[in-house]
């Protein structure tokens, strides 16, 4: 008796939402905490650290691994950026040069055009990641939770890996690792397609997603990338990353406008990482070498 007045009360609360989710002018915030659990060990002779010595390094590491992020959406857009106001200043340099090379910027989906746009500065020169959106596979389940005072639905999917595993390279030799004056020179001018993707011949790997989404709230947005699921995602669990909603504004007194970027060299996120990978293997080569400059593109 008790589940079925629960969930009554679950379609009632829907459909009176779904009132004013239609109005023209509805826009919703909700802001998400991100975790990104990392076996420090596996970076720069951690193997051979001391507890004390791993405990200071993840110290240092906990301002890019621990963030806060803002989703601001309406029933067709939303942008994800992270939330700078909560960085404590000088809080292990998580906004300096280097820092903010290695931060995701802004991300903006269309899920009525699915365009996928990114704003991405990196060592000084910036980019615009553009991907078509495609749905992912999402098999739902009748298993939920409460988050809040929302109560969610389970969701599960797969999608092959599109980031770089700096462990695997920083394993790798460095005589594995030498670039060849060509492909330094195409990143210098920016010939963004004559970068060898060196992980297209690889085994793709595959990130197994668990979202946790609120038909109460009946919008096909998320945090980051994740979207296509009959009600706003407040949770998601994705390799080593987890996103979890700490809290939802409807309709603020303050609205912000939701605006795709336009600045910035138009690549592809594979092309983007193959830059990276280049970019950052010169530079660890030139440490090789003595020559600790860094090279402009």
């Amino acid at each position: 008796m008790k589940t079925t007045i629960s969930k009554l009360s679950i379609l009632v609360f829907i459909l009176l939402f779904s009132g004013s989710i239609n109005a023209q002018d509805f826009q919703g915030k909700a802001y998400y905490f991100s975790k990104t659990t990392m076996d420090v060990s596996q970076f720069g002779g951690g193997r051979q650290m001391t507890e004390a010595q791993k405990k200071q390094r993840e110290a240092r590491m906990k301002p890019f691994l621990e963030k806060t992020y803002i989703l601001t959406f309406n029933q067709e857009e939303s942008m994800f950026k992270e939330d700078e106001k909560l960085a404590a200043p000088g809080a292990g340099g998580g906004r300096n040069f280097f820092g903010s090379s290695f931060s995701a910027g802004l991300q903006y989906k269309n899920i009525k055009t699915k365009t996928f746009l990114q704003d991405q500065e990196f060592f000084g020169k910036q980019f615009l990641i553009k991907e078509e959106m495609k749905p992912l596979q999402w098999k739902m389940s009748s298993e939920t939770k409460q988050i809040g005072q929302y109560t969610c639905f389970k969701a599960t999917a797969s999608k092959p890996s599109t980031e770089i595993d700096w462990t695997r390279r920083n394993r790798r030799g460095r005589g594995d690792n030498a670039s060849t004056g060509k492909k330094a020179d195409s990143l210098k001018n920016g010939d963004v397609a004559n970068v060898e993707d060196k992980s297209a011949k690889k085994e793709v790997k595959m990130i197994e997603i668990v979202a946790w989404y609120s038909p109460q709230i009946p919008v096909s947005q998320g945090p980051a990338e994740y979207w296509g699921l009959p009600g706003l995602i407040l949770e998601v669990s994705a390799g080593n990353v987890t996103m979890l909603c700490s809290k939802i504004i409807i309709n603020p007194q303050e609205k912000t406008k939701i605006e795709a970027p336009e600045k910035g060299k138009v690549v592809t996120k594979k092309e983007y990482n193959a830059i990276i990978t280049e970019k950052m293997e010169e530079m660890r080569n030139n440490r090789g070498r003595g020559n600790g400059r860094r090279r402009s593109f």
